[in-house]
């Protein structure tokens, strides 16, 4: 069969539209920390409790988009004249900067509050430097770039070496753990692009390790891996495939509108017999491990994945088919500066505490009004965003 990696249309104005609308439903969801007496549904459920609230999709969708942008972003390379190595090296570089973003991400957990620099103030500096390395310097000259990098290099490096830990000090005190969010992405990332990449492509392929990376899944919730138990902190596909399994969803989402497009009721067809099959085997699977996404149980992974088809067939209706796009003009930055609106909390959250700023009253938090006040919050990051985008400053990885 012949490779697909070159007959892949341009990237989709609905996995922009999908990325930002998750993106600012991640942020709503972040800040209900901050909010007293709000419906339990939104937030996240409990390990031990068979179900899942609103909190608990948004990651594993997001998870879903990294897989829907892999056909694309590999194509985009093909279309430089990318060879296979040189592709490879990207996905690998890629990967490297969010597994370091994540590391010191969950390392914030576990950071002494009663050391010298305090919690808050290394926070923003580690943010700083993520900015510095990371920062898309197409609009800067070369020797400013290699400057500021070296800088942000060099000043993660300075935060790794302060770092005040519970049990030590140093880059010795600090631990993978669970990888962080952006680190879970990362490897969700390398396995699945390295899975479309050696494949050339092929939907059969592709079928084959979304199911073996569920299988994985399974095996884990049923215990079957206890005895790896003491590598799953250093090797990560030891720990569970449901991070691998929801991208491989998204990349034969996106092969599916690949082969048929959108006005083609064979793609509609095509996603909708994913979900329901999605769907009903988290159902009827339920009894054997529960719905969790703490445990990273089978039947959340099938669920979450056949909710974001759904929405992402809604950006489809909506972007491609009725071309309604300006109810996405605002939140825009949100996905297309993904990374850049997910780390600006950081950097608030960080200075209301350094700068002993109280919280907004109780009533502005409390039920209705603090849920307004969550989604008038994400919608500020996204314009915040979107301000910066425009003076060309905006991570790139």
């Amino acid at each position: 069969m012949e490779p697909v990696l070159n007959k892949i249309p341009h990237r989709l104005v609905s996995i922009d539209a999908l990325r930002a609308v998750i993106m600012v439903l991640m942020i709503f969801v972040n800040d209900l920390w901050t909010l007293i007496d709000i419906p339990h549904w939104l937030d996240h459920v409990a390990a031990e409790v068979n179900g899942m609230g609103l909190a608990d999709i948004v990651f594993p969708a997001f998870l879903f988009i990294v897989g829907l942008s892999v056909p694309y972003a590999i194509e985009s390379r093909r279309k430089k004249k990318e060879d296979t190595f040189q592709v490879l090296f990207h996905i690998l570089v890629r990967t490297i900067a969010l597994l370091i973003m994540g590391f010191f991400h969950i390392n914030m957990d576990s950071y002494d509050e009663s050391a010298m620099l305090v919690k808050p103030l290394w926070q923003i500096l580690v943010t700083l430097g993520f900015f510095l390395v990371w920062l898309d310097y197409s609009s800067y000259s070369l020797l400013l770039s290699r400057i500021l990098k070296i800088i942000g290099v060099a000043l993660l490096i300075l935060l790794g070496f302060l770092f005040k830990g519970n049990g030590g000090d140093g880059f010795a005190a600090m631990r993978a753990e669970w990888w962080g969010i952006l680190g879970l992405i990362g490897w969700g990332y390398l396995v699945a692009s390295c899975v479309f990449l050696f494949s050339g492509g092929r939907m059969f392929i592709q079928i084959l390790a979304f199911i073996f990376f569920m299988t994985f899944s399974a095996a884990n919730s049923l215990g079957w891996l206890d005895g790896v138990g003491m590598i799953r902190n250093y090797i990560w596909l030891a720990e569970n495939g449901a991070m691998a399994a929801l991208p491989m969803a998204g990349i034969i989402t996106a092969l599916l509108y690949r082969k048929f497009t959108a006005r083609n009721v064979n793609f509609w067809i095509g996603i909708a017999f994913f979900a329901v099959l999605l769907l009903l085997f988290g159902y009827l699977s339920n009894p054997l491990w529960g719905i969790s996404k703490i445990r990273a149980t089978p039947s959340w992974t099938s669920i979450c994945a056949a909710i974001t088809i759904i929405l992402f067939a809604l950006m489809i209706y909506l972007t491609e088919i009725l071309n309604q796009r300006k109810w996405y003009s605002f939140i825009k930055p949100a996905g297309t500066s993904t990374l850049t609106c997910y780390l600006l909390p950081y950097i608030h959250y960080a200075l209301i505490t350094l700068l002993s700023i109280p919280q907004l009253p109780a009533v502005l938090r409390t039920g209705a009004l603090g849920l307004g006040k969550s989604l008038v919050y994400a919608l500020i990051i996204v314009a915040v965003t979107g301000f910066l985008e425009k003076k060309k400053i905006r991570l790139k990885i």
